[in-house]
C-alpha cells in the first residue's frame, strides 16, 4: 500500500523515504494521478481540519477514491462529542491515573506524534490515544478535579502549531511508524482484508481459539485474509474491509465503540453498532416483542412507582434482570417477597427501569443462531447441574455450562425457528442467538444475543467447517456490495 503525506510543508519531509510521497494538499485534491490512485493510505496533516478547510477535504476526497485516511471525517467527528471523549476517559483511567501521578499542577497538554511523545514515559499513554483518536498529530488536554485526572479535549494539532524543535522527533517518529507498518504487510495478496476484534484476556469468549482457525481457514479459501485486533487497535480500523467482533459487547465499552468507528469507515460489521445498542438492553428488547406480539414470558418492565405490586402480577419464583446483563450474570430468580425486596432494591441502585418475568422451569433452552435472516444452526443449551439456568458462576470470572446438544436446523422444533427468526429479524440481518423456552407446548423468545457464542465441537457440531464457509460467503457477498455501491 502506497503511503502519502499531505501537508503544506513539504520541505520539513525527507522526498526519498522508501514507499513514502509527499504532496503538496492542492496537488492530492486537484491532480488525476492520486485520484487515479487504488490503495492508498493518507497521512493528512494539513494546516487545520475545520469543515470545508482544504484539510477536511484531503480525508473526505481520500474517503471517495478508497484511500485510508488518518485522520479520517470521523475521527474528525470524535473529536468533538464529548459523551466520546468521556467514554474514553473512563476507559483509560487507570492508564491516566498511573502516567500523569507526579504532575503538580492540575492541567496537562500532552502532544502526541505518530503515536508517541517526546518524553518516553508517556509512550504508553499516547499510543492508547492515537489509537482511539487517530491523526498523525493530536493533542490532549487534562484537567485534575478531585485528586483524579480526566480528560477533557482531543484534537489535531495544526502542523503550525508545532514547535520547531520537535519537527526533527516527528519525522523521525514517522518513518519508524511506517517502516513498521510495512514490515508486518501482507505477503499473499487477497482480494479483501477482515479484522477479528477479540480479548485473548477474557476467560468466557464468544469463539475459542479452533473456531476462529477454522473461521480464518474458511476466509483464506474465499480470498479473504484474517487478522486478530485487539482493544489498542481502534486506530487501525480504515485498514479492513470488514469487521468481526468476537469479543463481548456492551454499549457502555470498547466494542461499541470499534462497531461505531468501522460502521462510520464504511467497513462490514458484525456485530453492527445498532445490534450492540438493541440487543443488550432487555428493557428495549421486552418493549419490542410486546409490541410485535411476540410470545415471551409473561414480562413486566419494573420501576419504584410498580415494584410493589410484582408478587402478585408474576408470583413467586420469578425471575429479575438487569437491564444490561449478560452470560446469565445479572439475572437472579427470587423465591421470597424478602428475597425480591432485597435485589430490587440493589438493581434499583443501577437503573431505574429493570425486567422481571415469570418462572418458567424447563431442562434446555434453545438457542438458534441466525445470520443474514437465516437459521445457521440449532443447539439444545442444558441447564447446569443442580441449577436453572444454562451456567452456574463458580466465580466472578468462569462458569460451569449444563450439556450441549446441536441439531440439523431442520430437525428442531418448527415453530422454535419460526418465533426466533421474527424475533432477530426485528433487530436486523446480523449474527444473533436467540434463545426459546419450550414450555407445555408453546414456546418463548427469552432474549436475543448479538454476539452468541460460536464454539468448535458445539454450535458447529453439525455444519462443521460449512458453518464458517457460510458465515464467510456472507461478509464476502456484503463487502462486494460495498464496495460496489461505493464505486
Amino acid at each position: 500500500m502506497a503511503i502519502l503525506i499531505v501537508t503544506d510543508q513539504t520541505d520539513r519531509w525527507p522526498s526519498n523515504g522508501p514507499g513514502v510521497e509527499v504532496v503538496d494538499p492542492k496537488a492530492y485534491i486537484t491532480q488525476s494521478q492520486y485520484s487515479e490512485m487504488r490503495g492508498a493510505k493518507v497521512f493528512n496533516l494539513c494546516q487545520t481540519y475545520r469543515y470545508q478547510s482544504v484539510g477536511y477535504y484531503v480525508s473526505l476526497l481520500a474517503e471517495a477514491r478508497g484511500h485510508r485516511p488518518v485522520p479520517s471525517v470521523a475521527a474528525m467527528q470524535d473529536w468533538k462529542t464529548r459523551s466520546i471523549i468521556r467514554l474514553v476517559s473512563e476507559d483509560l483511567d487507570e492508564l491516566i491515573q498511573k502516567s500523569l501521578a507526579p504532575i503538580k499542577s492540575n492541567k496537562f497538554t500532552l502532544s502526541i506524534y505518530f503515536g508517541k511523545n517526546m518524553a518516553k514515559r508517556y509512550d504508553a499513554l499516547a499510543w492508547r490515544l492515537f489509537n482511539l483518536f487517530q491523526a498523525p498529530l493530536l493533542r490532549a488536554k487534562f484537567m485534575q478535579e478531585k485528586d483524579r485526572w480526566q480528560l477533557t479535549s482531543v484534537g489535531g494539532i495544526s502542523a503550525a502549531d508545532v514547535p520547531e524543535a520537535h519537527w526533527p522527533f516527528i519525522v523521525e517518529t514517522a518513518l519508524d511508524h511506517f517502516s513498521k507498518r510495512r514490515s508486518v504487510a501482507k505477503v499473499k495478496k487477497t482480494r479483501f482484508d477482515m479484522a477479528i476484534l477479540r480479548n485473548t484476556e477474557d476467560p468466557e469468549p464468544p469463539s475459542d481459539e479452533v473456531a476462529l482457525q477454522k473461521f480464518a481457514k474458511a476466509a483464506a479459501l474465499q480470498g479473504v485474509s484474517t487478522e486478530y485486533i485487539s482493544r489498542d487497535d481502534y486506530g487501525r480500523l480504515a485498514e479492513f474491509d470488514a469487521l468481526f467482533i468476537r469479543d463481548t459487547t456492551a454499549v457502555n465499552h470498547y466494542t461499541y465503540r470499534f462497531a461505531r468507528r468501522a460502521h462510520a469507515e464504511g467497513l462490514v460489521v458484525i456485530d453492527d453498532p445498532t445490534s450492540i445498542l438493541l440487543c443488550t438492553n432487555k428493557v428495549y428488547l421486552a418493549e419490542l416483542l410486546a409490541r410485535h406480539k411476540i410470545p415471551v414470558p409473561k414480562t413486566v418492565v419494573v420501576h419504584r412507582d410498580n415494584a410493589d405490586t410484582l408478587a402478585q402480577e408474576l408470583g413467586f419464583p420469578c425471575v429479575l434482570k438487569r437491564p444490561d446483563s449478560a452470560f446469565s450474570l445479572g439475572v437472579v430468580k427470587v423465591k421470597t417477597p424478602e428475597e425480591l425486596q432485597q435485589k430490587l432494591k440493589e438493581f434499583f441502585a443501577d437503573s431505574e427501569l429493570i425486567i422481571a418475568q415469570e418462572f418458567l422451569p424447563t431442562d434446555f433452552d434453545w438457542r438458534i443462531g441466525i445470520f443474514d435472516r437465516q437459521p445457521l444452526y440449532a443447539c439444545k443449551y442444558y441447564m447446569a447441574k443442580g441449577h436453572w439456568q444454562i451456567i452456574k458462576h463458580e466465580n466472578a470470572n468462569r462458569g460451569r455450562y449444563g450439556k450441549l446438544e446441536t441439531l440439523p436446523v431442520e430437525l428442531a422444533p418448527r415453530k422454535a425457528v419460526q418465533v426466533a427468526l421474527k424475533a432477530a429479524n426485528l433487530i436486523g440481518d446480523g449474527l444473533y442467538g436467540v434463545d426459546v423456552k419450550e414450555s407445555n407446548g408453546k414456546f418463548s423468545v427469552i432474549e436475543v444475543n448479538d454476539n452468541p457464542n460460536i464454539n468448535s465441537g458445539c454450535e458447529d457440531a453439525v455444519l462443521k467447517d460449512e458453518l464458517y464457509r457460510r458465515m464467510v460467503s456472507i461478509f464476502v457477498r456484503r463487502i462486494e456490495q460495498q464496495k460496489a455501491g461505493i464505486a
